[in-house]
C-alpha cells in the first residue's frame, strides 16, 4: 500500500484534499513577523492578507528544511506504506533540494519502503489539476507504476497561464525589469504568462488592459483545449472575485461545455504574482 501526497503549492480547496483522503505537505509564508503554513483555504484570511499586500506589506515565503519534509514522510513509512508525492514544479524552489536530501536518509533506515515522487512542472491549480485526477486514479486503485505514467501523461496537457494587475510582485521576484514594471504599469500593460516544458515561468504575450488580457487567456483555451467534456477547467482570482465572475461567464459562453471551478489564489503564490492575478487552468493539445 501507499499514501498520496501533494503539497500546499496545488491550492487544491481542503475540501477537496479531504474528500480525496490526500497527505498535504504545507508550505510556509510570513506576513509581517508571523509565519503561517498554507491550510488550503480552511482557515486562510485572504482578504486580509492580499489588503495587506495593498496597503504595502511585502510577505515572505520560504523553502522548508530536510527536517520538516522528514516529520511528514517518516511516520507513513514506520507504518510499513510507500509514499507516492505529486510535487510543484522543482524549477520554481530550493524547497526539492532538502525533499531530496530527506528521501536519501529515509531510504537507509527504511530500505524496503519506496518515495516516489513526480514534478508537474508547474504550480498552483496546474498542479492542482494534476493531483485531482491521479487521485481519481489512486482511489480506483493504481499502482504506483499505473500511477506515475498516468500523471507523466497528463503533465505536457496541463495548461496554466495567467495575466497580472500590476508587474510590481513580478519584478520582486526577477520576473520582469524594472524598466519593464515602471512603464508596464504607467501603460496599463497586463502580461500574460504561462509554465514551459521545463517547468519555468515564461511572457508569452502582452495586452492593453485587463479586458484584452482576459480575452487573450479565451483565445489561448480556444485554440489549445480540449477534453472539455472530460476535464474541469480551473479559474483563479486574486483578490478580485468581480472580474473573475465576468471571467467565468466569458467562458462558459464559448464553452458551453466546460465545467468551470473558481478558487482564490492562497498566499503562498499569491505573495509572487499579487492581487488582481488572473489564472487559467485546463487540459490541453500542448501546455
Amino acid at each position: 500500500m501507499y499514501k498520496l501526497f501533494c503539497d500546499s503549492n496545488c491550492e487544491l480547496w481542503h475540501t477537496t484534499i479531504e474528500e480525496l483522503g490526500l497527505e498535504v505537505i504545507k508550505m510556509p509564508y510570513t506576513l509581517g513577523d508571523k509565519e503561517y503554513f498554507y491550510d488550503m483555504g480552511k482557515d486562510t484570511d485572504f482578504e486580509g492578507f492580499f489588503k495587506a499586500m495593498r496597503e504595502g506589506a511585502v510577505p515572505k515565503t520560504s523553502a522548508l528544511n530536510e527536517y520538516a519534509y522528514t516529520e511528514y514522510f517518516e511516520p507513513v513509512l514506520a507504518a510499513g506504506q510507500d509514499i507516492f508525492y505529486i510535487t510543484f514544479s522543482h524549477a520554481m524552489s530550493a524547497t526539492f533540494n532538502a525533499m531530496n536530501s530527506a528521501i536519501a536518509a529515509l531510504k537507509q533506515k527504511y530500505p524496503e519502503r519506496t518515495v516516489r515522487t513526480v514534478d508537474t512542472k508547474t504550480i498552483s491549480l496546474g498542479a492542482g489539476f494534476i493531483v485531482y485526477y491521479a487521485a481519481q486514479k489512486y482511489r480506483q486503485g493504481a499502482t504506483m507504476d499505473e500511477l506515475e505514467e498516468y500523471v507523466n501523461e497528463l503533465v505536457p496537457h496541463t495548461a496554466t497561464y495567467f495575466a497580472v494587475e500590476d508587474l510590481t510582485y513580478l519584478y520582486r521576484g526577477g520576473r520582469v525589469s524594472g524598466v519593464s514594471k515602471v512603464f508596464g504599469n504607467l501603460l496599463n500593460i497586463k502580461p500574460i504568462l504561462c509554465f514551459n516544458d521545463e517547468g519555468k515561468i515564461v511572457n508569452i504575450d502582452k495586452q492593453k488592459g485587463f479586458k484584452k488580457a482576459m480575452a487573450a487567456l479565451r483565445g489561448y483555451m480556444a485554440e489549445k483545449a480540449e477534453g472539455l467534456d472530460k476535464y474541469k477547467v480551473f479559474v483563479l482570482q486574486a483578490d478580485c472575485p468581480e472580474a473573475a465572475k465576468t471571467f467565468v461567464a466569458d467562458i462558459k459562453a464559448q464553452f458551453p461545455a466546460a465545467e468551470v471551478v473558481v478558487q482564490p489564489v492562497g498566499p503562498v503564490i499569491g505573495s509572487h504574482c499579487g492581487p488582481g492575478t488572473i489564472g487559467l487552468i485546463f487540459h490541453a493539445k500542448e501546455r
